[in-house]
Formats: structure tokens, C-alpha cells, sequence
């Protein structure tokens, strides 16, 4: 995510990851459940084209769209790219929002759309461009819905982030936390953004 913040040194930024943060701004509780084991949940798969065809003059493509399912824990790859012509999905690790896990614990436990949480948002977003930002390559959101309409303002983006890899969940047993940014490892942004491009949906929620 954007900010005018400096960004973090290696030490704080491990800490940052390992250890705990104050949860900021308003924020909606959510109970845990466990997913699918494998592919896409298949209740947030009907909600996604639920939304698709509820948002559809809003979405330039329809051909792919990406789906991030966080009732998983972090340490699972949990964000799917769904290709609506073949059935056919790539899967990828993203990390939630410090403000959705204030105890690190490696799973998604509130949402919240306010600016200065930290927090993922659900709902719907339509991709927008490309820009070089604080993470490097990133892409600009746009949320559709009331859950998430303040993504702009929030400059809830896709990037990447150190704080996501495999090698990370092996040490720790799960990612480290975004500002409420979708956060892919940097092997994972190029074949994201390639995908999703602009004006495709990207969907997120939690059963």
C-alpha cells in the first residue's frame, strides 16, 4: 500500500512480521471456518459470479477474474485466478491486512474498510493501471461495493512484498501482513498482473 511512510528497515521489518500489532479503525468481527481443502471454495465461488453479473457493467473483461478466498490461513495459497471460458485455475500465496490479524496469528479474523485500519476489505474490485510505486510494479484498485469504497482512497493495490514466499511460511508457518493490500511474493506478481490486467474483477471474501 502507498503511504508517505519511510520505508521499514530490515530488523524493524522482521519484527514486524514475527510479532504482533495494534489493531486501528473500525472493523466488523468474523468467524473462523474452515475452507475447502482444495480449488475454490464453492460458496465463494456462486458469491463471485453472484457478483460478476451483479457488477457487470462495471467490468471491462470478463473472461478471467481473481478470487481471494481468506478463510484460509495465510500459509496456504488461497488466491485464484478463475478462467470462466475453461474452468481452469491458477492458485497463488497473498497476504490480509496486519488490521484483519492484529495477533498474527496467520489467519483473517476482521475486515475492515476504514481509512488507517490496515485492514482487508471484502467485496468486489475492478483491476485499474499499472504504476511503479513503493513496492515497485503495482496495480491501482477500485472497490464496488460498500464493504470495500474506500479502496481507492486507502490505495488498496496489488504489489509485492518480501513478507510473502514459500520460504517465509516455512520459517514462520504463515505470511507476514499488508497495510489491507493484496501482497503477492514477487516470483507470483508478474503472472498476476499479466492475468488480470485492467478492468477484471478481483473478488474477496470469507465463509
Amino acid at each position: 500500500m502507498l503511504s508517505n511512510m519511510k520505508l521499514l528497515t530490515p530488523e524493524l521489518s522482521r519484527r514486524n512480521l514475527l510479532g504482533g500489532a495494534l489493531f486501528a479503525g473500525a472493523a466488523l468481527a468474523v468467524p473462523a471456518r474452515a475452507a475447502a481443502p482444495n480449488g475454490i471454495d464453492p460458496t465463494i465461488r456462486m458469491r463471485a459470479l453472484a457478483s460478476l453479473n451483479k457488477h457487470r457493467a462495471d467490468i471491462q473483461h470478463t473472461d478471467k477474474i481473481g478470487i481471494a478466498d481468506f478463510s484460509r490461513a495465510s500459509r496456504e495459497p488461497r488466491f485464484h485466478i478463475l478462467d470462466l471460458a475453461s474452468g481452469a485455475t491458477t492458485t497463488y500465496l497473498v497476504a490480509h491486512g496486519r488490521g484483519s490479524d492484529p495477533a498474527h496469528t496467520g489467519w483473517l479474523s476482521r475486515w475492515s474498510n476504514a481509512e488507517g485500519s490496515n485492514a482487508s476489505s471484502p467485496g468486489t474490485y475492478v483491476t485499474g493501471d499499472f504504476y511503479v510505486g513503493k513496492h515497485g510494479q503495482s496495480m491501482r484498485l477500485e472497490g464496488l461495493d460498500p464493504t470495500n469504497s474506500a479502496a481507492a482512497p486507502r490505495a488498496i493495490v496489488v504489489h509485492a512484498a518480501w513478507y510473502v514466499s514459500p520460504s517465509i511460511v516455512s520459517m514462520t508457518g504463515k505470511l507476514g501482513r499488508s497495510q489491507g493490500c493484496f501482497a503477492f511474493s514477487t516470483a507470483d506478481l508478474k503472472p498476476v498482473l499479466d492475468q488480470l490486467g485492467h478492468g477484471r474483477m478481483l473478488y474477496a471474501d470469507k465463509v
